[in-house]
């Protein structure tokens, strides 16, 4: 059984060996560790957006930016500065303190996925909780908030209704996900993130592959990625939720799309592609190795599907990936019963036949308009 009691402790470890108030006290230590994690997520932010553009201008045969800077490297900082001196504008029948709320209460979640995210043995920026798998299924629920009051404080409809696809995906999402992850703690038997990593002597994108791609799938949507971005769909919401933001509160939104990718690829890359772990380099290098990797495959399934509609959004969620959680789960539980614990290799064949059976049987099965809108 998985003890929920956490020691304050524990709360502030950055590694094993160090003092667990290092550098001195707990607030000391907090200031300096929550700077560390401010300044990588922007980093990497920036890093993410420069890589979007560039591998998309390479993809469609543009060029991408390459005029600010070497390469266009100082595209994201030019566009930073751009967006944070122009007006701030609030509508007049707007709720003007939600309105104002709501990038801050989007924003801070997102961060705090990254206090738990392990980026070596026993390392994290603020601790190793043995539940931290749950601890981060609850806290990004938190930035649909942010969506949603940003969407009804607006006062237009436009926003309303992006704000409420938001809340539909989400919910919708959230199962097949949950589900997903489930079938990962079913094999390690822990919540801990540094405990599912230490147990991956085989990466598990190899153990469960229909997992894998049930939850890349389920993540993208739940960011609101395309071929799931139906919440700011300009051809019909203009810009949906964030429609009446401008400067500073704007870029805030701007932020926490590439933040939510950058922690959706840090799960991902935690859960199943054995996080820190690699020969050679050191493991926060491999962490972010694989975090980019992630984060490529969104771009490609960006580049290369096109926006889905609203039922077919729901339709995906509560028809194809719903089921195939729920199976994958089942068959999981059942290997691990009858498996020995040295034999968990024997579910990479198993599972791989098993994926490509479910996905032929469900895309037969699937109807998702064709043409025609279903309700």
């Amino acid at each position: 059984m998985i003890a929920t009691n956490i020691d304050l402790n524990n709360l502030v470890t950055l590694q094993k060996g160090l003092p667990p108030d290092w550098p001195g006290n707990f607030w000391w230590h907090f200031v300096i560790f929550t700077t560390i994690t401010i300044s990588a997520v922007l980093t990497l932010v920036m890093a993410f957006i420069y890589m979007e553009r560039r591998v998309l201008g390479r993809m469609q045969s543009r060029l991408g930016p390459n005029r600010t800077g070497p390469q266009g490297i100082f595209q994201p900082v030019a566009d930073a500065l751009k967006v944070l001196l122009k007006e701030d504008i609030v509508p007049d029948n707007a709720d003007k303190l939600v309105h104002w709320l709501a990038p801050l209460i989007a924003f801070f979640p997102v961060l705090m996925i990254f206090a738990v995210i392990p980026f070596g043995n026993g390392w994290s920026l603020i601790g190793d909780l043995n539940i931290g798998i749950l601890y981060i299924v609850s806290i990004a629920s938190v930035s649909t908030l942010g969506v949603f009051m940003a969407g009804w404080a607006s006062s237009n409809k436009y926003s309303l209704l992006g704000a409420m696809r938001d809340i539909a995906s989400v919910v919708s999402y959230e199962m097949p996900l949950v589900l997903a992850i489930a079938s990962v703690v079913l094999i390690t038997g822990s919540l801990s993130l540094n405990q599912i990593v230490q147990t991956q002597n085989i990466p598990f994108i190899l153990l469960q592959p229909l997992g894998f791609l049930i939850f890349f799938a389920a993540g993208c949507a739940e960011i609101n990625r395309s071929p799931f971005d139906l919440l700011e769909a300009d051809s019909e919401l203009v810009a949906g939720f964030h429609t009446e933001y401008s400067g500073m509160k704007f870029a805030m939104f701007y932020l926490v799309e590439y933040a939510e990718a950058l922690a959706l690829s840090a799960i991902i890359t935690t859960l199943f592609l054995s996080g820190w772990k690699g020969p050679l380099l050191p493991p926060w290098l491999w962490l972010i190795g694989k975090i980019f990797f992630v984060f490529f495959l969104m771009i490609w399934t960006r580049t290369t599907l096109p926006r889905v509609r609203i039922d077919q959004l729901m339709t995906f969620a509560w028809k194809f990936l719903l089921p195939l959680a729920l199976i994958n789960l089942l068959i999981t539980a059942v290997e691990v019963l009858a498996l020995p614990e040295n034999s968990l290799w024997l579910m990479i064949p198993i599972n791989f036949a098993v994926t490509v059976v479910l996905i032929l049987i469900g895309s037969k099965s699937l109807t998702v308009g064709r043409g025609r809108v279903e309700v």
